[in-house]
C-alpha cells in the first residue's frame, strides 16, 4: 500500500514517522540517525526551517495554481493536451473534468501537482517539538523561528481549507503508542477550522519582525504585516457566504450526525474581518508599504502620463520587491508565466503565447469614466462591436491608422495595463519609444506575427494578459527572448484596502471608511472617486448610495484591479457567484480569420456548467476507503 495514500487520510502513525524522518534525511547529512540530531545546532536547525517553508505552494506558476487556468478567465487552446507546451493539468479543472481518483493539484496528497500539505504541517510539528535543543540558538532567535513556523502551519491549514472546505487538524502529530481508533481522524468543523488557524497566526504575530533585518538574505521570511494580511484574509473567507451561514452544504455531516458547516449567519464576522483589515493595513503602511507609482528607468526615455499610468499598474505585480507587495513569493520566479501571457510582437515563435483572456474579462473593466461600460451614458455600449479606427488621442492605447473595434476604445488604464488586444499598443519588450511609429503593438488574427500560424503557441480567445509580463523583457525575431523574473506578489497592499472596503460595507453599510480605500485603488489607476464616477456618468447614480449597490462596486472593482492574479477563482466561489458566473459561455474572437470582418466573430469556446461540487476539491476516494470517518465533500 502507497504510504503517501494513506498519510493524508488517517494519518497513521508510524507512517508519519517513517514520512516525516524521510523529509528530515532529504536536508541533512547521510550520518545522522534521528530527528533530535538535525536540531544538534542552529545551522542544522535552521536547515529544517527552510524545509518547513519549502512546502510553500508556487503560486506564480500557472500549471501548480490551481486559480490561474481553472477559472473562467483565463482559456487554452482545443489541442494543447495533444501536443502539450505547458503543464495544462489545472485547466480541466474549469473544463469541469476533476475526478476523486487522481483529483488535479491535490494538496491534500501531495500528487497530481500538488505539495503535500499535510506533510508540511507535520514537519512544522516535528520543528516545534525540537527546536529547544539547540544550545547555540539564542532566545530571540529562538522565539522568531517558532512564530514563522506557526504562521507555515496555520497558512497551510488555511490553503487546505480553502480548497477542501472544513479539514482535518493536525494541532500535533499522534505519538507512536496511538491507538487505531484515535489515528481514524474527523473533518473539523467550518469555525472549528477558522478558529484554529487564527488562534495559531496569534500565536506567531507577536515575535515577528515587523521587515526582514536583511533583504539580501531574508526576502521572502515571514514578518508581522504578512501574518496580519492573512489574518485578514481568513476572517474575509469565514465571513463571506460561502462559510457564513451556507444552508446549501448543510447535508455535509461526518458519522456522528456532526454539522460541519454552520447554518446562521453571524453579522459580527464581517465586523471581525474589517478589523483584521484595519490592522494589517496599519501594520503594513507603518512598515513602509505603499502603493506602487513608476519611476522611470535608464532607457525608457520620457513617458507620456498615459504610459506612465499603465506601468504602475503593471508594476504592482511586476516589479520586484516593490512597496506595495507585502508578501513576495521567492519560489515563484514567473519565468513560465510570463512567457504564456506574452503577444509576440515579432516573428518569434518560440514564445509560448498561449494564456488567453476570456472575452468577458475584456467586458468586466470599466469604460475610461471608471464606471461599467453597460452603465456609462456615454459609453456606446450596443455598438462595442463596431469597427474603428485608431486616432492620435489614442495613441498610447491603440495603434494609430490601424483598425480594431469600439470595445477597445474609450476604456479605463487597466484595461491596457491588463489586457494585450487586436491592434493595440504593447509597450516594452525591447521598444521604449513612447507613442511613435515604433512602438510595439499587436497584429492577432490568422497568420499575422501574433495570431494562430501553428498548431500550437497561440492565444485561443485572441487576447493576452499584459498585466504579467514585465515591460523590460525583450523578444527578437527568430528564437531570442529574455525575460525579467519577478517573485510573486501574493498579498499586495491594494488587495488588502479592498478586503477593508468589502468588509466595511457589509459590517455597516455605504460609509466613508469604505469609500476612502476604494478610492485609493482607484485613483493610482487612473480614475475618478466612486461617488463622483457614478453620479456623472452612471445611469444608476445612487448606486454608492445603497449597501447592496456599493457591494457591487466593490466586487467589480475588486475583480478589475485583481485580475489575472489569481483571485477571481476565489471569490467568486466565496460569494457564492460562481453558478452564475462560471456556467457562462468561455467566449473569444475567430481566431482562424485573416481579415478584420472575420477575426471579430464572437465564437463559443466551451460551455461549462458550475455544480454545487464545484465549490470545493474531492478528497481522493482512497483516503475515503481507508478512514471511514471521513466524508467526502458533496457532490463527488
Amino acid at each position: 500500500m502507497k504510504t503517501k495514500n494513506i498519510l493524508s487520510g488517517i494519518l497513521i502513525t508510524i507512517v508519519i514517522m517513517v514520512s516525516s524522518c524521510k523529509k528530515f534525511l532529504d536536508v541533512v547529512p547521510d550520518n545522522i540517525a534521528t530527528i533530535q540530531d538535525a536540531f544538534v545546532s542552529k545551522a542544522m536547525a535552521e536547515r529544517y526551517l527552510y524545509t518547513c517553508y519549502s512546502y510553500l505552494p508556487v503560486d506564480g506558476d500557472p500549471t501548480t495554481n490551481p486559480a490561474f487556468l481553472g477559472g473562467d478567465e483565463i482559456w487554452l487552446y482545443e489541442g494543447i493536451d495533444q501536443n502539450p507546451i505547458i503543464d495544462y493539468r489545472a485547466w480541466l479543472i474549469g473544463r469541469g473534468e476533476m475526478g476523486i481518483t487522481d483529483p488535479v493539484l491535490n494538496y491534500w496528497d501531495g500528487e497530481y501537482g500538488g505539495k503535500d500539505l499535510y506533510q508540511g504541517i507535520r514537519d512544522c510539528n516535528i520543528f516545534l517539538e525540537n527546536i529547544n535543543i539547540p544550545r547555540d540558538l539564542n532566545s530571540f532567535e529562538r522565539d522568531q523561528w517558532i512564530a514563522e513556523v506557526n504562521f507555515l502551519k496555520a497558512y497551510y491549514h488555511f490553503y487546505l481549507f480553502r480548497m477542501y472546505g472544513p479539514i482535518v487538524l493536525v494541532k500535533e502529530n499522534l505519538p507512536i503508542s496511538s491507538t487505531p481508533e484515535e489515528v481514524r481522524v474527523y473533518r473539523a468543523t467550518v469555525d472549528e477550522t477558522v478558529d484554529y488557524i487564527v488562534e495559531t497566526l496569534d500565536k506567531a504575530i507577536p515575535n515577528l519582525p515587523d521587515k526582514v533585518e536583511s533583504p539580501i538574505n531574508d526576502l521572502g521570511r515571514i514578518t508581522k504585516p504578512i501574518a496580519l494580511a492573512i489574518k485578514a484574509r481568513v476572517l474575509l473567507l469565514a465571513a463571506s457566504p460561502l462559510f457564513n451561514g451556507n444552508t446549501e452544504m448543510a447535508s455535509l455531516m461526518d458519522n456522528t450526525g456532526k454539522q460541519l458547516f454552520n447554518q446562521v449567519e453571524k453579522k459580527e464576522k464581517w465586523t471581525i474581518a474589517m478589523d483584521a483589515a484595519k490592522e494589517a493595513i496599519a501594520s503594513a503602511e507603518a512598515s513602509g508599504a505603499k502603493l506602487y507609482d513608476f519611476l522611470p528607468t535608464a532607457g525608457t526615455g520620457t513617458l507620456s502620463t498615459e504610459t506612465r499610468t499603465l506601468l504602475s499598474i503593471q508594476g504592482a505585480i511586476t516589479e520586484k520587491w516593490n512597496p506595495e507587495i507585502i508578501w513576495g513569493l521567492t519560489n515563484s520566479n514567473t519565468s513560465t508565466l510570463q512567457d504564456a501571457s506574452m503577444a509576440r510582437v515579432v516573428g518569434n515563435y518560440s514564445i509560448l503565447s498561449c494564456i488567453s483572456p476570456t472575452m468577458k474579462m475584456t467586458e468586466l473593466f470599466y469604460s475610461k469614466n471608471g464606471v461599467p461600460i453597460k452603465e456609462d451614458k456615454t459609453y456606446p455600449f450596443a455598438d462595442r462591436f463596431a469597427y474603428r479606427v485608431g486616432e492620435v488621442d489614442h495613441k498610447y492605447y491603440v495603434k494609430e491608422g490601424q483598425s480594431t473595434i469600439q470595445l477597445h476604445f474609450d476604456r479605463e488604464p487597466r484595461f491596457y495595463a491588463d489586457m494585450g488586444f487586436d491592434r493595440g499598443i504593447w509597450y516594452g519588450l525591447g521598444k521604449y519609444e513612447d507613442g511613435t511609429v515604433n512602438t510595439n503593438y499587436v497584429k492577432a488574427r490568422f497568420k499575422e506575427t501574433a495570431g494562430k500560424t501553428n498548431i500550437r503557441n497561440f492565444s485561443a480567445t485572441g487576447y493576452w494578459p499584459k498585466k504579467l509580463v514585465n515591460y523590460l523583457n525583450t523578444m527578437y525575431e527568430g528564437s531570442d527572448y529574455s525575460i525579467q523574473r519577478y517573485t510573486w506578489p501574493n498579498v499586495r497592499l491594494a488587495d488588502l484596502y479592498l478586503m477593508f472596503a468589502e468588509a466595511a460595507n457589509e459590517s455597516n453599510g455605504p460609509s466613508d471608511d469604505a469609500l476612502v480605500y476604494l478610492d485609493k485603488v482607484r485613483v493610482r489607476a487612473g480614475l475618478k472617486g466612486v461617488k463622483e464616477s457614478w453620479t456623472n456618468y452612471s445611469s444608476n447614480p445612487n448606486k454608492p448610495t445603497t449597501k447592496e449597490g456599493l457591494r457591487d462596486i466593490i466586487r467589480q472593482e475588486r475583480l478589475i484591479e485583481m485580475a489575472f492574479e489569481g483571485s477571481r477563482f476565489w471569490d467568486l466561489r466565496r460569494w457564492k457567484t460562481a453558478p452564475e458566473e462560471m456556467s457562462q459561455t468561455i467566449k473569444g474572437w475567430d481566431i482562424n480569420q485573416e481579415s478584420m470582418e472575420g477575426f471579430y466573430r464572437e465564437r463559443v469556446l466551451f460551455t461549462p456548467q458550475f455544480e454545487i461540487k464545484d465549490y470545493f476539491w474531492p478528497i481522493m476516494d482512497n483516503n475515503i476507503l481507508v478512514n471511514k470517518n471521513l466524508v467526502q465533500n458533496l457532490g463527488w
